[in-house]
């Protein structure tokens, strides 16, 4: 699959239902790492996210392949959440999202982003420093992230 096989829109409430499979299916892969402990998306009403935030849908053909769900502080923009459907990662998906939502960032006049991911989520981590994120602080369980975004 290439980059033309997704399209990122913004989502309605119809898309709750297959938003939450897609972040059901994105992160279910991580609970044996994690012993069980499941992660904050998991756990989200989509249908209220979509309500109440900013968000985003990765679409292939009518299925819903990621997400993305940015908030928008007095001086940074938060990416709260962004996941890809496993059989969609590796398809450039990933860095598709984060650099929508850079972009979007960007061109609401914001100059920085921060993000926080679980500590056992080393592949994320490497993922976010390649795209030139940089690491702000951890704690036993999360490490928070932040990217300064180039005003030109």
């Amino acid at each position: 699959m290439n980059q033309k096989s997704w399209k990122i829109r913004k989502a309605v409430v119809d898309d709750a239902k297959g938003l939450k499979l897609c972040m059901d299916l994105a992160y279910s892969k991580y609970l044996e790492r994690l012993k069980g402990e499941r992660l904050p998306p998991m756990d989200v009403d989509y249908e209220e996210e979509i309500t109440y935030f900013p968000v985003w849908v990765a679409e292939s053909g009518k299925e819903i392949v990621g997400g993305l769900i940015l908030m928008f502080e007095d001086d940074y923009t938060t990416i709260a959440n962004v996941a890809v459907r496993p059989d969609f990662q590796g398809t450039g998906l990933g860095r598709g999202l984060m650099d929508f939502a850079e972009s979007e960032a960007k061109r609401r006049g914001y100059l920085e982003m921060r993000l926080a991911t679980h500590v056992l989520l080393k592949e994320n981590i490497s993922f976010y420093l390649h795209l030139g994120w940089s690491e702000i602080e951890h704690d036993d369980t999360r490490v928070y992230m932040g990217k300064r975004i180039n005003a030109s």
